[in-house]
């Protein structure tokens, strides 16, 4: 009797659990429906969301106080993923790592772009994210070019000081990248997806310019800059921001794939009397924008960014690659002139 007694003791308990599992609603499961449509999804700054291509979605080309400029050019709409079927530019022309990452703030008056992923992956089936961010941290890169034009104007060094300090900047922005990278992996686990489940990829970036160019367009009306300091750009500077990147790829399990040697012989004003070899855009100047007080502030915004031809490169670039297991690949120019993943040197 007193054996029933405890037996009974200790199965009442777990029939009330299973009465109350039985009763209570399963939980829906995380993540979208299986026959949901498959989405690549870029996320970055302005060498992602288009700067420079032209063709700006509306209501990224200043309106609103908006300038994302996120072109239906960019190189995102030049790239294929098997079975895709939307892809979304997040990207926005001036994003750091911070904005690109779980951030409350704001940028060209729009959430942070994670958070604009997590609405993307409860709707659709995230299968590829790229990402290209960093360059906005601390290397500030546009200010680089930036402060090299006023050498020009000035007849001063601009390379030898920014060399000094340049890796010590890409030093500091490494961290700020990994965290994005981070954010956007804890976003898509957080809407149930795994890491097998979606392609992660960080994307570098290209030299815009480089020292062989025509001397009749070191000048206002193509690139004016100095010689030395188009050599630093292209040979150092942008190589230390890819291993700097690189090493954030690695650290969070992305994939990596290199551009700084992307652009060789296709820079801006490399074309010469034929610019249409050009992948960047020259110093451009929105004259109809210096008009108005607001657009004013913009007037250069497009000058040394990658122009169409330049995104349609990089998109066949990283549809190779995407199309391969290889983990880190470097973009590079084939016997046709085309952009080809090829293993790093060294790998």
């Amino acid at each position: 009797m007193l054996r029933r007694l405890v037996a009974l003791a200790l199965v009442l308990p777990l029939l009330a659990v299973l009465l109350m599992v039985a009763d209570s609603p399963l939980r829906e499961p995380l993540g979208p429906n299986r026959d949901a449509p498959a989405a690549l999804v870029a996320l970055g700054d302005s060498t992602m969301s288009g700067e420079g291509a032209g063709s700006y979605e509306p209501g990224t080309d200043g309106e609103n106080d908006n300038w994302c400029h996120r072109s239906t050019k960019a190189s995102v709409h030049r790239t294929k993923v098997a079975g895709v079927e939307k892809v979304f530019n997040l990207a926005c022309s001036g994003s750091s790592s911070e904005q690109v990452g779980l951030t409350d703030g704001t940028n060209n008056t729009e959430i942070s772009q994670a958070r604009q992923l997590a609405r993307i992956a409860r709707e659709y089936r995230v299968t590829t994210v790229v990402v290209a961010t960093g360059a906005n941290d601390d290397p500030k890169f546009g200010d680089v070019l930036g402060a090299c034009l006023r050498a020009w104007f000035e007849r001063a060094d601009c390379a030898t000081g920014l060399a000094q300090q340049w890796r010590e900047r890409v030093d500091r922005m490494v961290p700020k990248v990994r965290q994005a990278l981070r954010d956007i992996r804890q976003v898509l686990h957080d809407e149930g997806y795994t890491p097998l489940s979606y392609t992660l990829v960080v994307q570098s970036y290209a030299a815009p310019v480089g020292p062989d160019l025509p001397f009749d367009l070191q000048n206002l009306a193509g690139c004016p800059l100095r010689t030395d300091d188009l050599q630093w750009v292209r040979d150092e500077a942008v190589g230390e921001l890819a291993a700097g990147l690189r090493e954030a790829a690695s650290s969070v399990g992305a994939r990596f794939l290199d551009l700084s040697r992307a652009g060789a012989d296709h820079e801006a004003c490399a074309g010469g009397k034929n610019p249409e070899r050009e992948w960047f855009t020259r110093l451009m100047v929105d004259f109809d924008g210096l008009r108005d007080e607001v657009r004013a502030r913009h007037a250069l915004q497009e000058s040394f960014h990658p122009n169409a031809r330049g995104h349609e490169q990089f998109g066949r670039c990283m549809t190779e690659f995407l199309g391969t297991s290889a983990r880190v690949a470097s973009c590079v120019a084939d016997r046709d002139g085309n952009l080809r993943p090829v293993p790093p040197d060294g790998d």
